[in-house]
């Protein structure tokens, strides 16, 4: 399994062939061209991570996962749709995923309530990983941690919409994870940091930080 950066907070994940999408808003890898993707996961409706998926979806066929009201929204545009809620795991071919709860907002391109936004839980290939989406600190996180352990946690660091660094290597540590990848922060001027505080705060925890540039990759 090999997971690559596509900037911001989307991610491309490679098992046996198959690949998956998670809020591809793909302005950070613009040469970036969506070729045998079985599934989209999105997070919520804000146009930095709904992104291209429903135009992928219509050009390639991939189903977009996403919560009910944003699934609607998707399949209303043409996409093709998995409806989900929070809290039970939906089997795949490639694994299986869980949606999980996210502290935020979430609204479509024109403004329509887009549900409630989610994380994600992924099981593929015996590894588990966890896309937190937009989202503060939350207890939730603790349950998180107690129920997958997460070998892999992608998180907001930027700050402002969501997590900044403290608060995200508190998250680490609740997540009993060992990896993190940080993501959803200096796209913009909003949400700029140091990321080599983060590095250094993740490790004084004893996890890994894992800074991926666009395009680049880890294997899982």
């Amino acid at each position: 399994m090999n997971i690559h950066y596509l900037g911001h907070s989307a991610f491309e994940i490679v098992t046996n062939g198959k690949k998956i999408l998670i809020d591809p808003f793909l302005v950070c890898v613009p040469n970036y061209k969506p070729e045998n993707i079985c599934d989209i996961f999105v997070t919520h409706g804000h146009g930095d991570h709904l992104g291209s998926s429903i135009n992928i979806s219509v050009k390639t066929g991939a189903h977009v996962t996403a919560i009910f009201e944003l699934a609607n929204y998707c399949a209303k545009k043409g996409a093709k749709t998995i409806d989900m809620g929070l809290g039970s795991w939906r089997n795949y071919s490639w694994g299986r995923a869980i949606l999980v709860p996210a502290f935020h907002s979430s609204s479509t391109p024109e403004g329509q309530y887009g549900g409630c936004p989610c994380g994600v839980v992924l099981e593929i290939e015996g590894k588990i990983i966890y896309h937190a989406g937009d989202t503060c600190l939350n207890s939730e996180m603790k349950v998180i941690g107690e129920l997958y352990q997460p070998d892999i946690a992608m998180l907001p660091v930027g700050g402002k919409y969501t997590m900044d660094i403290e608060h995200a290597v508190k998250a680490a540590e609740w997540l009993q994870t060992t990896t993190v990848i940080p993501m959803h922060y200096n796209t913009f001027d909003a949400i700029k940091v140091d990321i080599e505080e983060f590095k250094h705060q993740i490790r004084e925890i004893g996890k890994v930080p894992v800074v991926l540039g666009a395009e680049e990759c880890i294997e899982g």
